[in-house]
């Protein structure tokens, strides 16, 4: 007897618990609380984090992400909206495609987005950079210098 839905996408058994879904295929209309409003039904959410559009910050780029205060609670949204339609936009051909939001690649493990190369670093000069390297000398002058300021 299988006791999952069929089609059912399956949050990870290891690791830290997902309670972040992915939301894509939203209608422009759509906004924060009627996503909000949709989705409460299955469970608290902590967050609604729809990522406006580099040309137009008026607008969402098509997507969301949810946080729900569960990993259950999640996974019982994924399971309902999974290529349904959003209500109040049914009948115009948007499904929705839910599913565990993928960590963001774009960010390290304290949640901070990186912001220089890894070569840039005072730990990294240290343990691979010879001194007689000319980027040493530019790294020691640039340490200098914002001591100074």
């Amino acid at each position: 007897m299988q006791s999952a839905q069929a089609g059912a996408v399956a949050l990870p058994t290891t690791g830290p618990k997902k309670a972040t879904v992915y939301v894509a295929g939203l209608h422009p209309a759509v906004n924060e609380q009627q996503l909000l409003d949709a989705f409460v039904t299955f469970g608290d959410i902590l967050e609604v984090n729809m990522p406006a559009d580099t040309t137009d910050p008026s607008k969402h780029r098509g997507f969301a992400f949810l946080t729900f205060s569960s990993p259950a609670d999640a996974q019982d949204a994924i399971d309902n909206y999974d290529l349904n339609e959003l209500p109040g936009y049914r009948g115009q051909g948007r499904f929705l495609k839910c599913s565990v939001a993928q960590p963001d690649r774009f960010k390290n493990e304290s949640g901070k987005a990186f912001d220089r190369a890894i070569w840039e670093s005072e730990e990294y000069m240290k343990k691979y950079v010879n001194k007689d390297d000319p980027r040493a000398e530019a790294q020691d002058k640039a340490e200098a210098e914002g001591d100074e300021a």
